[in-house]
């Protein structure tokens, strides 16, 4: 590993996560750090592989998003897809939400633990919940499992140098011991990392909109299995809470680790990763990739969302991806974008400086040997968008250039000779 994220970044990680209400993301996370901007192409098969997963994980509720996405919000019969940056912002921080409704994350994390958790509370409660695992993720906990998963990490990352890495199983071996860590499990990181994947699969084919299998024994085969997910689960961690903790944090860095490295091996990024630029990397590439692209919710109170009106019921379909602009090739708007997939105001993850500094430590591990990806087989039956297998092997050596020639995002592109076609800020589908 070529060394952690200078002083000074480890100081904004803590900031990032100590305030979950913030909706503006602090300091280096608001726009990547000057790196060396891939070619055209470069960029171009960094989205396209990245989008294959979403295509062959979710194809039918992509083909969906992708078709509403010109408009902030889209009324669909009794649902709203909700795309547009203020839009989204607003549904989190002003329309009062059903936080226990079937098909929302508070509904689907009940139906897991049996209730009483963040996702499904009220007022006071849902108050008192959010301090106490802000006090949980509070800068000394990064510095007491940092360590942790950099051990990982230098134990693992140097397979590199004479074969290949898998690196979703090297995801979940992060995921475990960092969930381990905070909730003090004593459980293998592997066999926690496997029960949190099967209890969120359970719990998405209610959590995530779309067609549903006919059929009551279908539906009671479904309940059963998600029954199943949750007693091994409560087995492993008693404490709903700590259930709840361990299903988010496992679930968003098997998706996200592995893809943001096969966007940066797809797009040349490795030769510009350094300690400097390392940590807005990582923000960028969170953004880009965006590895909870959707929040299910329903609206508890008639409200407006840009213009239209919502009423009492009404699924809300909010659309991380977008409101992150995501599907854009232009840079990010601006912090709130960044921030987006995490989240906003009271509904803020207080996980995501976390998420940023171990994605910051991967990033940092990986480069020295500049892999390319080798094998990639998308999940089919994960809660999240992402790999089952992603397989790097060491690139080509490369020289790092003596002075970055561009400072501009990871998805901007340079001038071209040809004319932009008529939607240059936008990728073809997605």
């Amino acid at each position: 590993m070529t060394g952690e994220p200078t002083r000074p970044a480890a100081a904004a990680h803590a900031a990032a996560w100590s305030d979950p209400g913030a909706f503006t993301a602090p300091g280096p996370f608001t726009a990547p750090g000057s790196f060396t901007a891939p070619p055209p192409a470069a960029a171009r098969a960094a989205r396209r592989r990245d989008r294959r997963v979403y295509l062959r994980s979710h194809p039918v509720l992509f083909a969906l998003l992708c078709a509403t996405r010109r408009r902030p919000v889209v009324r669909l019969g009794r649902t709203v897809l909700v795309h547009g940056t203020e839009a989204y912002r607003e549904a989190l921080t002003r329309v009062p939400l059903d936080r226990t409704a079937p098909g929302t994350t508070g509904g689907a994390a009940a139906r897991l633990t049996g209730g009483g958790l963040l996702f499904d509370q009220e007022g006071a409660e849902h108050r008192a919940a959010r301090r106490a695992l802000a006090a949980e993720l509070s800068s000394g906990a990064l510095d007491r499992i940092r360590p942790l998963w950099q051990a990982v990490l230098a134990e693992r990352v140097p397979e590199l140098a004479v074969g290949s890495l898998e690196l979703v199983t090297l995801a979940q071996e992060l995921a475990g011991v960092t969930a381990a860590a905070l909730t003090g499990s004593p459980a293998c990181p592997h066999t926690l990392a496997r029960a949190c994947a099967d209890a969120a699969a359970a719990a998405a084919r209610d959590h995530l909109p779309g067609p549903r299998p006919p059929g009551r024994r279908r539906a009671a085969a479904t309940a059963a299995t998600t029954a199943t997910t949750a007693a091994d689960l409560a087995a492993l961690l008693p404490n709903p809470l700590d259930a709840m903790l361990t299903v988010a944090a496992v679930t968003t860095t098997v998706a996200a680790l592995p893809r943001a490295a096969a966007w940066c091996a797809d797009a040349g990024l490795w030769p510009g990763v350094d300690p400097a630029t390392a940590p807005g990397l990582a923000a960028e590439l969170l953004r880009l990739t965006a590895p909870s692209p959707l929040l299910p919710r329903v609206a508890a109170a008639d409200a407006t969302l840009a213009g239209r009106p919502v009423r009492a019921g009404d699924r809300l379909v909010l659309v991380a991806r977008h409101a992150a602009r995501a599907h854009r090739r232009s840079p990010a708007p601006g912090p709130a974008a960044t921030q987006a997939v995490f989240g906003a105001g009271p509904h803020a993850c207080p996980g995501a400086g976390l998420a940023r500094a171990l994605l910051t430590d991967v990033l940092l591990a990986l480069a020295p040997y500049r892999p390319v990806v080798a094998r990639a087989r998308v999940d089919r039956r994960s809660a999240l968008p992402g790999y089952a297998e992603l397989t790097l092997r060491r690139g080509a050596p490369a020289a790092r250039p003596s002075r970055p020639h561009s400072s501009g995002p990871l998805s901007s592109r340079p001038h071209l000779s040809r004319p932009p076609s008529s939607r240059p800020e936008e990728s073809r589908c997605g």
